[in-house]
């Protein structure tokens, strides 16, 4: 008789693309999203701001290691997820603009 791991003791498998938040920026460079589509604190923050567009951010409540990904638009921010990993919040941004 085989044994069988119960899920929640398999890892999840991270995402393939990019891994952080430089990365990312490349990722969209290279890929010719418009600079004024989107926003990676710390990263890509053009200026001036444009009135709408996807982010990624670092929790704003302060939680230490938790990504959110979000919308901007007409002055608020408005989240889409919160993300464990940088990892995961960037994978998930790649898919909001792919």
């Amino acid at each position: 008789m085989s044994r069988v791991t119960p899920l929640d003791a398999i890892e999840p498998a991270r995402p393939v693309g990019p891994t952080d938040r430089r990365a990312l920026r490349e990722t969209l460079r290279a890929a010719g999203v418009a600079d004024t589509y989107y926003r990676i604190e710390g990263v890509h923050e053009p200026a001036p701001t444009p009135p709408d567009f996807l982010y990624l951010r670092s929790d704003p409540d302060g939680s230490a290691g938790i990504w959110e990904t979000g919308v901007y638009e007409r002055g608020v921010h408005q989240a889409i997820a919160r993300h464990a990993h940088e990892s995961d919040a960037c994978a998930h941004l790649l898919r909001l603009l792919s």
